[in-house]
């Protein structure tokens, strides 16, 4: 079973920092990426330059992304005429497992 679990929502007053601040302070960011799992959005002149998001935030917006690619290509092979009746796909399913 594949449980989502969605990304906290970037706190405007927290979570935007010049790229400056990181520089002086990479351990603290990193704290607080990891006990937060906000991504963080870094800035430079006022624009934003780059976001952080912590490791196993990025490995789930990974497995998200893989998931969803799977979504579209079965949807443009559905779309293209190359799917499978329902019934015939649990047959062949079924007879897989017998075997």
């Amino acid at each position: 079973m594949y449980w989502v679990v969605s990304m906290s929502r970037v706190r405007v007053d927290e979570d935007i920092r010049p790229l400056s601040e990181f520089r002086a302070g990479v351990a603290t960011f990193v704290k607080q990426l990891h006990e937060t799992r906000r991504p963080m959005v870094l800035t430079q002149r006022g624009r934003g330059v780059a976001v952080l998001v912590d490791v196993h935030e990025y490995e789930k917006m990974q497995e998200r992304l893989e998931i969803l690619e799977e979504v579209y290509k079965a949807e443009e092979q559905i779309a293209s005429g190359d799917g499978t009746e329902h019934e015939d796909a649990k047959g062949r399913v079924l007879n897989g497992l017998t075997q």
